[in-house]
């Protein structure tokens, strides 16, 4: 391949989202010309909102910081190698409790002022309409890959593209959140020092919404989407379907008011609804585990109905997505090489794995394992016993009765025989450490 740049490109990178840039990353640190295509703002997703690389769409949090939680080892893994992203998001970190939270417009303009600005990039900014045929690929389009790429996949791999739905919570502006009801605190934290913003409500209050929000007008589906509505993933449930499952639903998840206690009556509320940071000037919160299929008008009615945001202002309105991933315990090998030809990798949300900070890994090793191609070295596969690797194991092992996207979590880890609860979990992270710090000495 020829650039406008450079006589040779190493690795042409398609998209340009958390995996799509972690992986130019790992390349450019080590010297290898990329082209890095990514088609927006000339094609649009549907659901990102700016050019910039990186967006974060759904959320503005990258997950538990904590040490002892899936995303926290993770994490650990990542910056012990060298992790773009990781970085960045440390770099524009807003408070968020124990999560790893940023503020999305300055983390998405910081990576692609200096990607686009490299050197050693050619960065096209069209649709990639089929994977090219020749040099190394890495496919992290993402899971609102265009129709046409698709397609073009589909063709190449001979099999169905697996799909499922996304949806996106709302954002409020911090001036419109009466504080006279909504108060700050961490859950067992301490009051009026917390990071999020909760509003409190009552038995009644709680009652009201759920079924103001039950029978809520939502966007119509087609008849295709309808009959897959059973794809949603579990972890972005739009809130409504949440709420359908039963009176109680929200109450033990989203809206658990567990470790909270409501200043102006000094008791626990009944339910409530956190408020996040999304932005280092603290203008702007999420509501966290809102993501909604509603019509916009009945967003912002039902959504006043919660105390303290009679009179919300919404920067943005939830939005409900269709997101596609590669069946890729058919299609992939623990490198992420395509089966079919070795010299094409699926990496981030296509790939089958869900979260940033799981896009980002996956990146990562998409990544690496270019580079040691070009060096003619052979791709690692990262031991089980690790975060990462059992990340990977899992999506590619051909075993599941149905695949279905995946983020890190401890019930993914073989672990100990007889061991069960913290016991298990404490073993796991251990073994992972000791395995993770052999296995990068023998890089």
């Amino acid at each position: 391949m020829t650039s406008r740049k450079n006589k040779t490109i190493g690795v042409t990178v398609l998209g340009a989202g958390l995996a799509g840039t972690e992986a130019v990353y790992q390349l450019i640190r080590r010297q290898i010309p990329v082209r890095l295509v990514e088609m927006r703002p000339k094609h649009s997703t549907g659901a990102h909102t700016s050019d910039q690389f990186a967006e974060l769409v759904c959320s503005n949090s990258i997950g538990s910081n904590l040490p002892d939680r899936a995303s926290g080892l993770l994490k650990e893994e990542l910056r012990l190698l060298g992790s773009y992203i990781i970085d960045v998001a440390y770099k524009y970190r807003v408070p968020a409790g124990n999560a790893l939270a940023v503020d999305r417009g300055a983390f998405a303009r910081e990576i692609t002022r200096y990607l686009k600005g490299h050197t050693l990039i050619d960065f096209v900014n069209d649709e990639a309409t089929e994977i090219p045929d020749d040099g190394l690929v890495i496919v992290a389009t993402g899971p609102l890959t265009s129709p046409a790429l698709l397609q073009s996949i589909k063709k190449r791999l001979g099999t169905a593209h697996l799909e499922f739905f996304d949806a996106i919570a709302p954002l409020v502006s911090t001036e419109s959140i009466n504080m006279k009801v909504a108060f700050k605190a961490d859950r067992y934290g301490e009051g009026e020092k917390g990071d999020y913003i909760n509003c409190p409500m009552n038995k009644e209050q709680y009652l009201a919404f759920v079924d103001a929000l039950v029978k809520a007008e939502r966007i119509e589906l087609s008849k295709l989407e309808k009959d897959e509505r059973k794809k949603y993933f579990n972890a972005c449930q739009p809130v409504e379907i949440i709420a359908e499952s039963g009176v109680d639903s929200l109450r033990f998840g989203p809206m658990k008011p567990v470790g909270l206690t409501d200043p102006n009556t000094g008791k626990r509320p009944y339910a409530v609804v956190q408020l996040r940071q999304d932005n280092l000037l603290a203008s702007l919160y999420n509501l966290v585990g809102f993501q909604t299929n509603l019509k916009h008008a009945e967003q912002k009615r039902v959504f006043r109905m919660i105390p303290g945001l009679e009179k919300a202002e919404f920067f943005r309105l939830g939005q409900m997505h269709r997101n596609s991933y590669i069946n890729a315990p058919k299609l992939l090998t623990p490198t992420l090489q395509l089966k079919k030809d070795s010299r094409i990798m699926f990496a981030g949300q296509l790939c089958g794995v869900e979260g940033y900070t799981e896009s980002a890994a996956t990146g990562l090793v998409a990544g690496m394992n270019a580079v040691r191609m070009l060096q003619g070295k052979e791709p690692v596969v990262f031991p089980p016993e690790t975060m990462i690797g059992s990340l990977l194991h899992y999506i590619t092992f051909d075993g599941h009765k149905e695949f279905h996207p995946m983020n890190a979590n401890f019930g993914i880890f073989k672990g100990e025989a007889g061991l069960k609860g913290d016991l298990r979990k404490e073993q796991i992270i251990k073994a992972a450490r000791r395995t993770f710090r052999e296995f990068c000495d023998s890089l």
